[in-house]
C-alpha cells in the first residue's frame, strides 16, 4: 500500500506515475480495447481508489497513456524526417515508421483509437472518440510545422502547410486503420501506394532558404 510519506517523498509521484502507466501499457498490451481500470489496479498490486488518485477516472489514465506513447511515436517520426536521405526517402521512411508503431503494438492502437463493444457498465460512458481526435489534431499540427519550416510553399504557406499535415495525418490514419484490421498486402507495398499518393507538388516544390531542408 501506498503512504502519505511516500507521496511526499520527491519525485515519488512521478515515479509511481511512471510504475502505473507501465502497470497500464501491460494490461493494454494483453486485453487491448477492453483494458478496465480493475484488470490496472491489480496488476500494479493497489486497488482501484488509489489508481483513481493518480489519475481520476479511466479518461484521465487514457489521456497520460496518449501523451505516453505520442510522444515517443513523435519522436521516431522526426527521427524519420531529419535522417540524411532524399526526399522522397524520408517521406517512405516516415510513413513506414507511423505504419510499424500500430502494427508492432495493434492492442495499444485499438485501445487508444478503438472503443470495446463489451466496455464493462461503469466504464460505458468513456467516450474514446472525446479523447482521440486531440491526438490525431496533434500529429497534424506537428507534421505541418515540419512542412513549414522545411519547405517553401510560397503565399500563404503556413496555411497550406496545415492543411498538408492534417491531410497527411488523416491519410496516414484511415489507412493504417484499414490496413491493420483487414492486412490486405504488407507494409512495403502500403507505403509505396501512400508515397505515390503524396508524390505530386510534394516533390517539386523548393526548399525554404532560411530553412533545415526537407
Amino acid at each position: 500500500m501506498e503512504t502519505t510519506q511516500q507521496a511526499g517523498e520527491p519525485g515519488a509521484a512521478e515515479r509511481r506515475r511512471r510504475e502505473l502507466l507501465e502497470a497500464a501499457d501491460r494490461v493494454v498490451l494483453r486485453d487491448g480495447p477492453r483494458a478496465s481500470m480493475n484488470a490496472i489496479a491489480a496488476e500494479a498490486g493497489i486497488t482501484k481508489p488509489i489508481l483513481y488518485r493518480h489519475f481520476g477516472d479511466k479518461a484521465g489514465l487514457y489521456q497520460a497513456l496518449a501523451v505516453r506513447h505520442t510522444d515517443a511515436l513523435l519522436d521516431s517520426l522526426r527521427a524519420a524526417l531529419d535522417a540524411p536521405a532524399e526526399r522522397r526517402s524520408r517521406v517512405e521512411s516516415t510513413l513506414d515508421t507511423y505504419l510499424a508503431a500500430i502494427e508492432a503494438r495493434p492492442q495499444v492502437y485499438r485501445f487508444l483509437m478503438h472503443p470495446a463493444e463489451d466496455s464493462h457498465a461503469a466504464e460505458r460512458g468513456f467516450d474514446v472518440g472525446l479523447h482521440s481526435a486531440p491526438l490525431l489534431r496533434r500529429l497534424g499540427e506537428e507534421l505541418a510545422d515540419v512542412i513549414g519550416e522545411r519547405v517553401d510553399l510560397g503565399p500563404g504557406g503556413e496555411r497550406l502547410a496545415r492543411i498538408w499535415g492534417h491531410g497527411i495525418v488523416g491519410m496516414m490514419h484511415a489507412a493504417g486503420d484499414w490496413w491493420l484490421g483487414e492486412r490486405p498486402c504488407d507494409r512495403a507495398e502500403l507505403v509505396t501506394g501512400l508515397t505515390d499518393l503524396l508524390w505530386g507538388r510534394l516533390a517539386t516544390a523548393g526548399n525554404r532558404v532560411d530553412g533545415p531542408g526537407f
